[in-house]
């Protein structure tokens, strides 16, 4: 696995080795001695995984993250399709606090990215049937499922795609109040393992 900082602090994008022959490739796409040797420094254990599908490009889905006392770290790939990637990191006590980087991920460019506690994500599709594949480093639990609006005029994120579908939650979202973030205190680096 290949590991890139961005421009937010402790988030990583994950990119794979591939091991080609004449069938095609093999690549590891999760190893965690690997991310506590070459990224995030720790040893992070995924305990959940899901699956969102999307039926049409243009689909919107964002930005979501989870309060204290959760750690839920995320590492996000998109397995079929393609989608513009956001992280929005909502830490106070992150050096990156309030800034936001996209990425594109892709079937084709088989990247992920580590999205530490204490970040928003969303994604917008680039394509119909898009699908995408979260692991997380906690299990969900919804009285902490919070989110930011995805077009929130304090973070100036830019979608591609002007048609939009959307869920009534995440446009309903107020205007981002830096009294939330006291929920995120303490979040700096990435989950560590129990």
């Amino acid at each position: 696995m290949r590991f890139r900082e961005t421009s937010i602090a402790d988030a990583w994008l994950v990119g794979v080795e591939r091991l080609e022959d004449f069938r095609g490739f093999f690549a590891r796409t999760w190893c965690e001695h690997e991310f506590e040797q070459k990224g995030p420094g720790r040893r992070i254990a995924m305990v959940q995984a899901s699956i969102s599908y999307n039926r049409r490009a243009g689909t919107l889905r964002g930005m979501h993250y989870a309060a204290s006392p959760s750690r839920e770290a995320k590492l996000v790939r998109c397995t079929a399709g393609a989608i513009h990637d956001v992280i929005l990191d909502l830490r106070p006590d992150s050096p990156t606090f309030m800034q936001h980087q996209a990425f594109e991920l892709s079937q084709a460019n088989r990247d992920a990215l580590f999205i530490p506690p204490g970040c928003a994500h969303g994604f917008q599709t680039l394509a119909d049937d898009t699908e995408v594949l979260y692991q997380m480093t906690d299990f969900f639990e919804p009285s902490l499922a919070r989110g930011v609006r995805w077009d929130d005029p304090a973070f100036g994120i830019r979608w591609p795609q002007a048609e939009r579908t959307i869920h009534e939650r995440d446009a309903g979202y107020p205007d981002f109040d830096t009294g939330i973030t006291g929920e995120l205190r303490g979040l700096r680096g990435p989950a560590a393992a129990a």
